[in-house]
């Protein structure tokens, strides 16, 4: 069921004039897409909650004819803003436009084999180039086959390679290796002047830099070159079971503070999760048998605190393996007798919520309102966090549905030259709050929520940064920068003097209802 809560699809006699003022070439026009059933779907996004509809959709054939929209709008007396949308993965409407701009589909693109190379100059010898609008599984498939991977990803395959690149792309791999945003070597660029530009990190820098992490703000991904790294054939995957949020966090810290060392076991991946007393509670990763004890553990506790970690492994190690976990849990605070363990393929634990995707689909609970809210919270704070959102607010107000993660990372696997903005500690942990809602009335209650949260955090003084956001004003994008806010502005100067790209995230322009 689909719920419509902001609506900005009101037709206006402005809309025909915009349209026939483009005067585009035939070559544009004939990629210019107004057709009903292409319009509603770059309307929408995955959170189903803000939608917009614009003048048309932009359906590209090569790199060339994204370069030559962007180009044609800096050309106009006033300029129409080009919102690119890859797989539309995002919850506030960041990749939207409204009716006086063009939608630029991303995924359309036929885009060239991904290439897969090792040069021996690269910091790991191998790398994949991909477009800007491929999918990171298709990432995994096209290198998995030379016995290769990416080594950082997010917990979900189906996002495109520039939408990730253009916020962040945590998961649980990022205490080790950082971010996405940290892998990456080579980006070519259409900057929002209409420029192609291949960076670096030694080439045309500000704009490698500023586009990373940037919210589509300086120009259009349409490159990125990946490090490799060699890929295991197996993984040892667990979860432990807490009641003790000290001990919950004093080890997933301890698990995460191995990153720099030679000579300790490390984990490969780690991030928690809460299994609150609000049904329905997902048991799906553990044996039917235990369901039960689970379940009446939650009861009992209200709360119970997941630590999730896996351990890569090749056929060749196999005999090590158990060892390695052993010494991993080892001197961990979990309940004893709540240790779980799953032995799988490489690639199945990185897909791992494709399963839990195919379920929601056939449950009519995927392209339903998403009021999510995304954070990144201070380690010092994080008990505070704890008592006063997941303990005050979370489990006394009772509103189900969706899930909760909560992990530590490393902040310093984060290049302060880019364009994110982090808590200033060295330890932060990532808080996902992810709901999933069927009725107005719930939407409204997570909304309310939301705000609830964050007037805590600032009650109290939890310095926390919001991710993955929107539906802030200009002042409030000030705050949420920082220090950075400068940067990112004469950055936006450099780059997209004309204020073209991403209006949805509504940084630059006003809101566009």
């Amino acid at each position: 069921m689909v719920v419509l809560l902001l609506s900005c699809n009101v037709l206006t006699q402005e809309q025909p004039r915009l349209w026939s003022a483009f005067q585009v070439s035939k070559e544009l026009a004939s990629k210019l897409s107004r057709n009903p059933q292409t319009l509603p779907l770059a309307s929408t996004d995955y959170g189903n909650i803000v939608h917009k509809t614009p003048v048309a959709v932009f359906e590209p054939s090569s790199v060339g004819d994204i370069l030559a929209l962007i180009s044609f709008s800096n050309s106009l007396p006033t300029p129409f803003t080009i919102a690119p949308r890859g797989k539309a993965h995002s919850v506030h409407g960041q990749a939207m436009n409204n009716l006086s701009g063009v939608v630029l589909n991303m995924t359309n693109l036929h885009w060239p084999e991904i290439v897969v190379a090792c040069d021996g100059k690269s910091p790991l010898g191998c790398y994949a180039d991909a477009g800007g609008g491929q999918l990171w599984y298709d990432v995994l498939h096209a290198t998995l086959p030379h016995g290769l991977t990416p080594l950082s990803w997010t917990d979900y395959m189906y996002a495109t390679v520039g939408g990730t690149l253009s916020n962040a792309g945590m998961g649980g791999m990022s205490f080790l290796f950082g971010p996405q945003i940290s892998n990456v070597l080579e980006l070519d660029v259409v900057t929002g002047k209409g420029d192609l530009v291949s960076c670096s990190g030694e080439k045309e820098s500000e704009l490698f830099y500023g586009v990373l992490g940037g919210l589509g703000q300086f120009g259009v991904i349409t490159r990125a070159r990946i490090p490799l790294g060699p890929a295991p054939n197996r993984v040892k995957w667990l979860r432990l079971l807490y009641n003790n949020f000290t001990a919950f966090s004093r080890d997933q810290e301890h698990l995460i503070s191995f990153s720099e060392s030679n000579d300790k076991t490390t984990a490969d991946y780690v991030e928690g999760m809460l299994l609150l007393n609000q049904p329905p509670l997902d048991l799906f990763f553990f044996p039917p048998s235990d369901h039960q004890r689970i379940t009446s553990l939650v009861t009992q506790n209200g709360i119970i605190y997941l630590l999730e970690l896996a351990k890569y492994y090749d056929n060749n190690s196999e005999a090590l393996i158990k060892k390695e976990v052993t010494d991993l849990v080892k001197g961990l605070s979990f309940l004893p007798t709540f240790v779980f363990e799953k032995d799988v393929s490489y690639e199945e634990f990185v897909n791992r919520v494709y399963p839990l995707e195919m379920i929601l689909r056939s449950e009519g609970l995927w392209e339903v309102p998403h009021p999510w809210l995304n954070l990144w919270v201070p380690r010092s704070r994080i008990s505070d966090f704890n008592e006063g959102v997941f303990r005050d607010i979370i489990l006394k107000q009772n509103i189900t549905g969706g899930g909760f993660l909560v992990y530590p990372t490393n902040r310093n696997k984060w290049d302060d030259r880019m364009s994110p903005v982090t808590p200033d500690e060295d330890v932060f942990y990532v808080v996902d709050f992810l709901r999933t809602a069927t009725r107005f009335d719930v939407v409204e209650k997570f909304q309310a929520q939301n705000k609830e949260i964050l007037q805590f955090c600032r009650k109290a003084g939890i310095k926390i940064r919001e991710y993955l956001t929107g539906n802030k004003t200009q002042q409030q994008w000030v705050e949420h920068f920082g220090p950075k806010w400068k940067l990112f502005a004469d950055r936006k100067a450099q780059f997209d003097p004309k204020r073209i790209l991403s209006p949805g995230q509504g940084i630059f322009h006003q809101t566009m209802c």
